[in-house]
């Protein structure tokens, strides 16, 4: 029995692991694209964004994730996600990347506008463009600045990836559940703990490395 309940969970793990690496991947860019745009001077490009990130950051993910998926379908009478498991994962996969790049975005602002201006007036001094004082002043040290925050994020990531199974996406605590109708016992869902709790070990060192390479700018 223990085996069975392990692969079951196993298999819920794996979608509730794509559901996690994908968000990252589209997310960490795409907040950094945001935070420029919230930084913008530009008031026709910074107003709209700086309002998204107010709803998204103001409303739980839990409603964004339902409104996502529903939405849609109510509102133009049509389903844009498709059918099936694949549909409610690409929805429940826009709604966290909405979500989580509008929270990177205001670290990411936060790490930028930490650089004091004079490292920009440095490097203007000796004739580098603006994109070379970011790639090779300011980007290293933003860097080391958002890393807590950011693995901070990423870490509850892990836990919020269960929301999806509001929207019916099958991930670990799903797996779990199921034997409580199935075979009447509970254990299983206590077992999903340690998945969460192994993979979050895992992030821990992995960022405190992180944390203890990017020690050059002590």
């Amino acid at each position: 029995m223990f085996a069975e309940v392990t692969l079951s969970l196993l298999g819920g793990f794996l979608m509730t692991l794509k559901l996690f690496v994908l968000t990252l991947v589209f997310s960490l860019p795409l907040g950094l694209f945001i935070s420029f745009g919230s930084m913008s001077k530009v008031k026709v490009i910074n107003v709209p964004i700086n309002f998204l990130i107010w709803i998204v950051r103001g409303t739980p993910l839990l409603l964004q994730l339902l409104i996502i998926y529903y939405g849609p379908g109510i509102i133009m009478r049509k389903n844009i996600w498709g059918a099936g498991d694949g549909g409610r994962f690409i929805a429940a996969l826009v709604a966290f990347v909405i979500n989580y790049a509008c929270y990177f975005s205001v670290i990411y602002r936060g790490g930028i506008q930490a650089i004091p201006v004079g490292q920009y007036e440095a490097g203007e001094v000796l004739g580098m463009t603006r994109g070379q004082i970011f790639r090779k002043i300011v980007l290293l040290q933003v860097v080391k600045r958002i890393v807590p925050p950011i693995s901070n994020e990423i870490i509850t990531l892990v836990k919020d990836t269960s929301l999806a199974r509001v929207i019916a996406v099958y991930e670990v605590i799903w797996a779990g559940q199921a034997y409580i109708k199935s075979a009447g016992i509970i254990w299983p869902l206590f077992y999903t703990g340690a998945f969460y709790l192994i993979f979050s070990a895992l992030l821990t060192w992995l960022f405190h490395y992180i944390e203890k390479r990017l020690s050059y700018f002590r």
